[in-house]
């Protein structure tokens, strides 16, 4: 049992549905287990892999009710920094909801909304409540957004200590503070252009989650707190950046799928210019799957205000390799592809 003065009782091996998120200390107990999170290294020679034979990504084109209003309104493309600023502030609504009080919200007023006869209002009602259940299934019950299990499963066997770790397109910073509590005593330094990253959705991530790491005085398991992190959160264009090859881990998580294929290799180029020469590099990006497909449709006023493909696993390595990466590992968990990399 672990305790602190700020957090509530926590037990290793423990897992239990909060009202916003779903928290998880289970370790794996076999290796049929540990495949279940992640099912690692499929290809055995990038060098054999083409594009004639994987095609290109699935390109999302279902896009939210704001970037089209916005767009019909002014009679031009909606701004990449102002469609990430809708996103992130849709985004984060979604995270802070008291997910069962939502449920019992929305199913209310779908019934009420049958009353009505009114077509338009009962489809609007309908939709509310199948996308918080949906929520509540995909990041409360199989926690497919922060995926703890995976993300550890990915991120293990990195030769480091104390590394410093940069996270490029940080969001609430999930990934990073995971990562620092795998390999603790370092330092983190969080990246992204919208303020609202910084100021909202890292500043009210939940500082009672817990997360699974590793004790470096005994080399058993130990729980992390955000707190418990050594973070800077820097807001600036990844472009602008004044770091040298300086960081012994440099991570992106859901950065790669926003940009056309005339932008991948500068984006390749982004991670690998800050990285120590044995540094790795560790991306994530949504996988093409039918239930991923579904999601994005369903949630398209949520999550569709920017360029978004989906990419199978193949198609996200082969971006990499091409662009200068050696795979060290790669892998599938859950909805995401992960890959860890090293500059040639």
């Amino acid at each position: 049992m672990i305790e602190t003065a700020v957090h509530r009782s926590v037990t290793l091996g423990q897992t239990e549905k909060m009202p916003s998120y779903r928290m998880d200390l289970r370790q794996y107990k076999s290796q049929k287990e540990y495949e279940k999170f992640v099912k690692v290294n499929t290809v055995k020679d990038w060098s054999t892999v083409s594009w004639k034979d994987i095609g290109k990504p699935y390109e999302v084109t279902s896009f939210s009710k704001d970037k089209l209003d916005w767009e019909k309104e002014r009679g031009e493309t909606l701004p990449v920094h102002t469609s990430w600023t809708m996103f992130n502030q849709s985004f984060h609504e979604w995270f802070s909801k008291d997910v069962p009080a939502e449920i019992h919200e929305k199913k209310g007023a779908f019934f009420h909304s049958l009353k009505s006869f009114k077509p338009s209002e009962v489809k609007v009602a309908l939709g509310d409540y199948l996308r918080i259940h949906l929520w509540n299934y995909v990041h409360r019950v199989q926690d497919g957004i922060w995926d703890p299990r995976g993300k550890r499963a990915l991120f293990e066997g990195l030769d480091v200590q104390k590394p410093r770790i940069l996270f490029l397109g940080a969001a609430e910073g999930y990934e990073a503070m995971q990562l620092s509590a795998m390999y603790p005593g370092g330092e983190v330094v969080m990246v992204d252009y919208d303020p609202f990253c910084r100021d909202t959705r890292f500043a009210e991530f939940p500082e009672a989650y817990p997360f699974l790491g590793v004790n470096p005085r005994t080399g058993g398991n130990k729980v992390y707190y955000k707190n418990d992190s050594n973070i800077s959160y820097v807001v600036d264009d990844i472009r602008n950046l004044p770091y040298g090859k300086e960081f012994d881990i440099v991570l992106s998580v859901g950065l790669l799928e926003h940009f056309p294929d005339s932008m991948k290799a500068e984006v390749v180029e982004w991670h690998r210019k800050f990285l120590k020469p044995s540094g790795y590099i560790v991306m994530t990006t949504p996988r093409a799957q039918l239930r991923s497909k579904l999601y994005y449709e369903i949630m398209a006023d949520v999550m569709n205000h920017t360029y978004r493909e989906l990419m199978t696993l193949e198609q996200m390595g082969l971006y990499l390799y091409e662009n200068g990466l050696d795979i060290m590992k790669h892998g599938y968990i859950k909805v995401h592809n992960g890959i860890v990399a090293k500059a040639k």
